[in-house]
């Protein structure tokens, strides 16, 4: 490993607006340049979702019925967009991926049929679930960007218990294989994400590869 880190940090809440105490950070390697900037896109993306540099006013915790959109963002804010459109609605089509817009599109006449479906029953960390996996067929992998999701439901409420994400993809350009796994609690009435991560290796024109990884344990809700 060339560069790592490894913190905790909280993030309080006041008058409609978040911010972010550092309470323990350890970094190994070139994880940051001169200035302090992150000098691998892994950390970027990661920092960009999960720290809080500034105060940041007038957000909600509301999921349910938002439709998330590209239109207008660039760069690193565009690409956390594109990152919610897939944790909070898989299977949907992305836009603004160079050549697999519509190969996220899992459910959909032209990409379903490259999918064997499955539905089980069993338990996860003691919930009795409903598992519902689809995995790309036989012949079809070099069609498809998500290989494999498998999301675990709570038998009685149909709520999200937890989700497994693998994608891939090669192209010209580009080239990508990620793994995510996503648990999820509840704190009160909300449902709440427990725990993030995440395994890639990438490699875009004009960059250099990186294989990296993180992962977000969230705890202590007040």
């Amino acid at each position: 490993m060339v560069a790592g880190m490894n913190s905790t940090t909280k993030q309080i809440r006041s008058n409609n607006c978040r911010s972010m105490q550092v309470l323990e950070e350890k970094i190994t390697g070139d994880m940051y340049d001169e200035n302090r900037q992150f000098n691998y896109y892994t950390a970027q993306m990661y920092a960009s979702l999960f720290f809080t540099k500034d105060s940041v006013c007038g957000e909600d915790n509301i999921v349910t019925g938002r439709e998330f959109s590209t239109k207008g963002k660039t760069g690193m804010e565009k690409n956390k967009e594109q990152l919610k459109m897939l944790f909070f609605n898989p299977g949907k089509r992305i836009s603004g991926l160079p050549f697999i817009s519509n190969k996220t599109a899992i459910y959909e006449d032209e990409m379903a049929d490259k999918y064997d479906m499955s539905i089980d029953i069993d338990m996860f960390k003691n919930q009795n679930c409903y598992i519902f996996t689809q995995k790309v067929k036989p012949g079809s992998k070099g069609d498809v960007v998500v290989d494999e999701m498998t999301t675990w439901f709570n038998d009685q409420t149909f709520e999200v218990v937890a989700r497994n994400y693998s994608l891939s993809y090669r192209a010209g350009v580009y080239d990508f294989k990620v793994q995510m796994e996503v648990v999820m609690t509840k704190y009160g009435e909300y449902l709440v994400p427990s725990l993030i991560r995440y395994v890639g290796n990438w490699k875009a024109i004009f960059k250099k590869r990186e294989r990296g990884g993180g992962t977000a344990t969230l705890f202590d809700f007040k």
